[in-house]
């Protein structure tokens, strides 16, 4: 009470990828368990969805399947891309290292190459490998993060440091934090 007022604060918890506290969440529930989640609506679709078609220069409609597994901190992707015909693997490295090959936090690991979270944990880096199923006509592209720095911290201070005209690494070099 200050002056006859009364203040309430309005608390709410927040458990990773922003899931509010559910019994599904707590650890007796998610301890060796690995499941997925919003399927078909997760808030991310549509992002995904705006940024791909700006990119491709024609509408894109993607399938979103997030998984709850029990880490502190990462994110793994595994995404799948329908090929056009006689596009090799030739040509889906030369776009990667044409799109991403000067990105000093992007690293790639190339055709068969398979990205892992703890290769990330505490970094900015995003790790991108890629496989060619040529039996099922698709590129499998996979990407890991650590989404308490690279999701969304680090690539703030990136965007700042390039925007003010400093060595994007600025502050983003030291070594990682518990957890």
């Amino acid at each position: 009470m200050v002056q006859g007022r009364t203040y309430t604060y309005r608390c709410s918890f927040r458990i990773g990828a922003g899931r509010g506290l559910s019994l599904t969440n707590h650890f007796s529930e998610t301890f060796e368990n690995v499941r997925p989640y919003n399927i078909g609506g997760h808030r991310h679709t549509p992002e995904i969805e705006e940024k791909l078609s700006e990119q491709a220069g024609a509408e894109v409609v993607v399938t979103f399947s997030p998984h709850l597994i029990p880490m502190t901190r990462g994110i793994l992707s595994t995404c799948y891309g329908t090929l056009t015909a006689g596009t090799t693997a030739e040509v889906v490295t030369q776009a990667y290292e044409e799109s991403y090959g000067d990105e000093y936090f992007i690293r790639l690991l190339g055709q068969g190459g398979y990205p892992a979270t703890k290769n990330t944990r505490g970094s900015n880096f995003c790790d991108i490998g890629w496989h060619i199923d040529s039996r099922a006509g698709r590129v499998v592209a996979v990407a890991a993060i650590d989404n308490l720095v690279k999701g969304a911290a680090g690539q703030a201070v990136q965007n700042l440091n390039i925007l003010f005209g400093l060595d994007e690494k600025t502050g983003l070099m030291q070594a990682p934090l518990y957890p």
